[in-house]
């Protein structure tokens, strides 16, 4: 891999620090602000769906500019947006960011939300880098460091992000957005990306062109069922996301919880330098149902009892197995999409595969209030079940875990024994 490569690999990774550490920040200091669980809860609601909605249309930004343009446009919106939150900030009296209903604290976070969502421009872009500059035999092991590039991110922006808030407050978080965000621009104005020119193969090479990127993601059989594939996992991943934190509070003290996800977290770095180490196979395909294989096993049984270990365990394995399963879609599309729509169809794929989530999170949470966690304290499964799998809300979050591990192995299991997939698999191995 070329010294190139890696620069853009670590200015991407001070990007995406940057912006992950802007946004856990806000939510923080929302909550500490306003002591509202539905402001941040609609926080989160509203920043899921616009990275849903955004991605058609950051997908084709990567495919109408230069990627280099790209990740500049990408900077430069990050770091108008965090200015104007910051004015914003400094010029209006305090009292009024701790009203949840007040206009102006909504104007601030989304302005800083916005400038956060900015960024995913670089995550649409930086795989359509990996294909310009990486030869097709090394890519699946770029992708994995580019894996290992978004754990980092998460890992310290998240420990940071509370650390500066408690400490330091508002006012610096946002002198120091300004401030990298500025230096990763100045430091990607230096760096030098041999794309000659952009190609075009359509009429209108300006638009968003949703119905041509269908058009030749169609042209590829199974490509569609490999995104429905994924999107039905963030579907069901969505259950652990709304009701993990429910479920360890009740294993162990909030400060013992907060200190576990950071460990866990290594998961995505240990995962993506796997990959860059070893690559994916002869089969990305074949790994990345393997990888789903593991991890929902994984999910049926580390809540069969309520002990934090267990639990630690199969999260460990599961965080670490996420780049795995990212990296080889990622090698797919590289290899059987033309450059030219790469990036419309990556923006595609992360807008129908993160659209998933929030809808789980918007139903998982009556199902779980009004079906499994009754039926583990007062229903029928107390008696079928509770003799030795326990009993309680918990074991009810539990027990929702466990179908969830199953339904998950199943479709899995049923998408790898089918056509669509047999014919993505022959498709890439031709290229």
């Amino acid at each position: 891999m070329t010294n190139r490569f890696y620069a853009i690999l670590v200015n991407s990774l001070v990007a995406s620090l940057t912006n992950t550490f802007v946004w856990f920040a806000v939510t923080f200091w929302v909550y500490l602000q306003t002591q509202s669980v539905l402001a941040t809860s609609v926080m989160a609601g509203v920043y899921l769906a616009t990275v849903a909605i955004s991605g058609f249309f950051l997908g084709s930004l990567v495919d109408r500019y230069k990627k280099k343009t790209a990740m500049m446009l990408s900077s430069i919106g990050s770091l108008i947006l965090y200015l104007l939150a910051y004015l914003i900030f400094v010029s209006v009296p305090s009292s009024v960011f701790t009203d949840p209903g007040s206009i102006v604290l909504w104007i601030f976070i989304i302005l800083a939300l916005i400038g956060a969502i900015a960024g995913n421009l670089r995550t649409i872009a930086l795989p359509t880098l990996v294909t310009i500059l990486i030869p097709e035999h090394q890519r699946d092991k770029a992708n994995g460091l580019v894996g290992t590039v978004n754990g980092v991110a998460f890992l310290v922006a998240s420990i940071f992000s509370g650390l500066v808030i408690g400490f330091l407050g508002m006012f610096w978080m946002l002198v120091f957005a300004i401030g990298i965000t500025l230096l990763a621009m100045l430091h990607l104005w230096t760096l030098s990306i041999p794309e000659t020119r952009i190609l075009h193969t359509d009429a209108q090479p300006h638009s968003i062109d949703i119905r041509g990127t269908i058009r030749v993601i169609r042209l590829i059989p199974g490509l569609f069922a490999l995104i429905f594939f994924n999107s039905f996992n963030n579907f069901l991943g969505g259950v652990f996301i709304s009701l993990m934190d429910a479920y360890g509070l009740s294993l162990v003290s909030v400060q013992a919880w907060g200190i576990l996800w950071g460990f866990l977290s290594l998961g995505f770095i240990v995962g993506g330098l796997a990959v860059a180490r070893i690559g994916l196979g002869k089969s990305p395909l074949r790994t990345l149902f393997l990888s789903n294989i593991v991890m929902w096993i994984v999910s049926i049984f580390f809540t069969i009892q309520p002990y934090i270990l267990l639990l630690a365990i199969g999260l460990f394995i599961y965080l670490c197995l996420i780049p795995v399963v990212e990296a080889a879609e990622q090698t797919i599309i590289q290899t059987v999409i033309p450059p030219e729509r790469q990036g419309r169809v990556f923006g595609f794929a992360q807008s129908i595969e993160q659209s998933a989530a929030p809808l789980t999170a918007f139903m998982i949470g009556p199902i779980a209030q009004f079906i499994f966690i009754p039926f583990m304290t007062t229903g029928v499964g107390v008696d079928l079940l509770g003799s030795w799998f326990g009993t309680g809300t918990d074991r009810g979050i539990a027990l929702l875990f466990t179908v969830t591990g199953l339904i998950g192995l199943i479709v899995t299991v049923m998408a790898m024994r089918s056509r669509s997939y047999q014919k993505l698999s022959a498709n890439y191995q031709k290229r």
